[in-house]
Protein backbone atom coordinates (compact mmCIF):
# COMPACT_ATOMS: atom_id res chain seq x y z
CA UNK A 1 0.00 0.00 0.00
CA UNK A 2 1.46 3.31 -1.21
CA UNK A 3 1.37 6.62 0.72
CA UNK A 4 -1.24 8.83 -0.39
CA UNK A 5 0.80 12.55 -0.39
CA UNK A 6 0.16 15.01 1.94
CA UNK A 7 -2.29 18.06 0.42
CA UNK A 8 -1.65 21.71 1.94
CA UNK A 9 -1.86 25.05 1.20
CA UNK A 10 0.20 28.11 1.97
CA UNK A 11 -1.34 31.19 2.71
CA UNK A 12 0.64 34.24 2.78
CA UNK A 13 -0.67 37.56 4.20
CA UNK A 14 1.03 39.68 1.99
CA UNK A 15 1.05 42.31 4.82
CA UNK A 16 3.17 40.86 7.00
CA UNK A 17 5.42 39.91 4.29
CA UNK A 18 8.79 42.05 4.10
CA UNK A 19 10.31 40.33 0.76
CA UNK A 20 13.17 38.63 2.25
CA UNK A 21 12.71 35.56 -0.08
CA UNK A 22 13.57 33.51 2.40
CA UNK A 23 10.61 31.32 1.94
CA UNK A 24 11.06 31.21 -1.69
CA UNK A 25 14.17 29.95 -1.64
CA UNK A 26 13.24 27.05 0.98
CA UNK A 27 10.17 25.37 -0.91
CA UNK A 28 11.23 21.73 -2.16
CA UNK A 29 8.60 22.11 -4.32
CA UNK A 30 8.83 25.46 -5.74
CA UNK A 31 5.28 26.75 -5.28
CA UNK A 32 5.89 29.98 -3.91
CA UNK A 33 7.46 33.64 -5.57
CA UNK A 34 7.67 36.62 -5.50
CA UNK A 35 4.55 38.24 -6.51
CA UNK A 36 4.55 41.83 -8.89
CA UNK A 37 2.73 43.74 -6.67
CA UNK A 38 3.84 46.17 -3.17
CA UNK A 39 2.29 45.81 0.16
CA UNK A 40 1.27 48.82 2.12
CA UNK A 41 4.98 49.28 3.18
CA UNK A 42 6.26 49.52 -0.29
CA UNK A 43 7.92 45.81 0.27
CA UNK A 44 6.98 43.24 -2.62
CA UNK A 45 5.60 39.60 -1.10
CA UNK A 46 5.61 36.42 -1.91
CA UNK A 47 2.41 34.58 -3.98
CA UNK A 48 1.73 30.96 -3.47
CA UNK A 49 1.22 29.16 -6.85
CA UNK A 50 -2.21 27.74 -5.62
CA UNK A 51 -1.29 24.22 -6.09
CA UNK A 52 1.61 22.01 -4.84
CA UNK A 53 1.98 22.74 -1.54
CA UNK A 54 2.98 19.29 0.48
CA UNK A 55 2.67 21.05 3.76
CA UNK A 56 6.36 20.78 4.95
CA UNK A 57 6.59 23.81 6.35
CA UNK A 58 10.15 24.86 5.56
CA UNK A 59 8.18 28.29 4.41
CA UNK A 60 6.91 28.82 8.15
CA UNK A 61 9.67 27.83 9.72
CA UNK A 62 12.51 30.01 7.32
CA UNK A 63 10.48 33.10 7.60
CA UNK A 64 11.33 35.63 10.35
CA UNK A 65 7.87 37.54 9.93
CA UNK A 66 5.34 36.00 12.66
CA UNK A 67 2.14 35.80 11.15
CA UNK A 68 3.12 35.88 8.00
CA UNK A 69 2.60 32.37 6.79
CA UNK A 70 0.38 29.79 7.68
CA UNK A 71 0.23 26.20 6.81
CA UNK A 72 -3.00 24.24 6.11
CA UNK A 73 -3.44 20.79 5.67
CA UNK A 74 -6.74 19.56 3.33
CA UNK A 75 -8.98 17.21 4.19
CA UNK A 76 -10.75 15.12 1.78
CA UNK A 77 -13.48 17.48 1.21
CA UNK A 78 -11.64 20.17 0.60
Amino acid sequence: MTKKAERAKCIINAEECKGCERCVNACPKSVLKMGKGFNFMGFPYAVYAGEGCSGCAACFYTCPEPGAITIVKLTEKD
